[in-house]
């Protein structure tokens, strides 16, 4: 995935080359945003169980423990690094347990006003999104409507054809887990075609040609790639089976069974609804940052299309890994993993990842990019719940990645997490 975003960054660097970048914000708005912005924390408490859906309520912060504070300030020290030296204006992580959450920020949420993040931003999730299409997924899996070793062809007769990619010889599985072999059709994709026209509906299907143009990568089950492709064609299924859209049945499965408020499947809506961060990109290190807010996020679509909060992500992690939306059997499916081949010990299961914690353990969770923003969110069997969001996408560098996936790991490491609140109650 890092090779795709040297990818988009080169494209996007000749698309201001060119001159159709005319989204670039005026001259002396672009320079980095220095988190001189004082960085700011929340802490809440859980609510008593009786409240649904409940604000969040303010406590009292006492002394935290060595191990506590020492997490704190390398997280304040990471979102620090993700504004001052990978160049996000912005930097927000919430991080969660059953004692509470707590909110960091660092950096600003738009470069002209100066104004900071807020704590219950909204922002775009990208490939978080595979998640939830994951669980509509399974759920239908376990209603006995979908069967996860049948070959698409079941389901989409006659879509998956061509340059060798056969539906027939690729299981509903395989596309879940990135063993398909189907290319991806953001390695074919012009993104210049996105900034010169970013309120433009894509279909997925003819999306899914895209790919479809290009020989396949391996035969189905032979090797392991990131496809999008394979999450389009599982929204497509999805639609096919229920009669909805896939965006009305992870509303009806998971968004407003947990209570999402904050969450949404925006098909071609090019605006982001709530409080939310300006999404920038930068196309090259002496490139003026272009603000792509407002774009059809169609072209994600079930691969990638979502809105989410940093709340919103860790309630979902959560309530997966407790059990609350799958059925053993679903999620027991999910979480049996493969490598995916990088050194980092990485394994993926069906829309869901795993790796291995610094401090010993696994966490399991997902990252996602999409233009103007850059996420990463993680959760523990135990749990604790971390999301990290920055308002780059793409980023200038690699580095970018690497301190966001940096940020989540020590959030979930023992020790970090929210500070204990006192057992008085909350504060007057």
């Amino acid at each position: 995935m890092i090779t795709r975003k040297r990818a988009f960054r080169g494209a996007l660097t000749l698309t201001v080359a060119l001159g159709v970048a005319a989204a670039a914000l005026p001259a002396g708005a672009a320079e980095r945003a220095p988190a001189a912005e004082a960085a700011s924390a929340r802490v809440t408490a859980p609510a008593p169980a009786s409240v649904a859906n409940p604000a969040p309520v303010p406590v009292r912060v006492p002394a935290p423990s060595n191990a506590s504070a020492a997490s704190d300030a390398r997280l304040r020290e990471l979102l620090h690094r993700l504004t001052a030296v990978d160049g996000s204006p912005g930097a927000f992580v919430e991080m969660r347990d059953r004692r509470g959450s707590t909110v960091l920020t660092d950096g600003v949420a738009d470069v002209e006003r100066r104004t900071p993040l807020d704590p219950d931003s909204r922002f775009r999730i990208g490939s978080m999104t595979k998640t939830f299409t994951a669980t509509a997924m399974l759920q239908l899996v376990g209603e006995r409507r979908v069967h996860l070793d049948a070959p698409v062809e079941r389901y989409l007769p006659g879509v998956v054809r061509g340059h060798g990619n056969d539906g027939r010889r690729i299981t509903v599985r395989q596309l879940l887990q990135h063993t398909s072999g189907l290319p991806d059709f953001l390695d074919h994709f012009d993104p210049r075609d996105i900034v010169m026209d970013p309120l433009a509906h894509r279909d997925p299907l003819d999306l899914v040609n895209v790919a479809l143009a290009h020989p396949p990568e391996f035969a189905p089950g032979a090797g392991w790639s990131y496809s999008n492709t394979g999450y389009l064609l599982v929204g497509m299924i999805i639609e096919r089976v229920t009669g909805n859209t896939y965006g009305e049945e992870i509303e009806r499965r998971v968004i407003e069974p947990l209570g999402l408020s904050g969450t949404s499947v925006p098909g071609d809506d090019p605006t982001i609804p709530g409080p939310h961060p300006r999404g920038y990109v930068r196309p090259g290190d002496d490139a003026p940052l272009l603000d792509i807010t407002a774009v059809n996020p169609s072209v994600g679509g079930a691969a990638g299309g979502m809105i989410s909060s940093g709340s919103d992500v860790n309630r979902f992690l959560g309530a997966l890994l407790g059990g609350e939306l799958l059925h053993p059997a679903q999620l027991g499916e999910m979480m049996r993993t493969r490598p995916t081949g990088g050194s980092d010990g990485r394994r993926y299961g069906l829309g869901l990842e795993s790796k291995p914690l610094p401090r010993g353990g696994r966490y399991w969770g997902h990252t996602g990019d999409f233009l103007g923003y850059e996420t990463a969110a993680g959760a523990t069997v135990d749990g604790r719940q971390a999301t990290v969001m920055v308002n780059l996408g793409p980023g200038s560098s690699d580095a970018q990645s690497d301190d966001i996936q940096a940020a989540v790991e020590t959030a979930l490491s023992p020790g970090a997490g929210p500070r204990s609140p006192p057992s008085s109650g909350a504060a007057g």
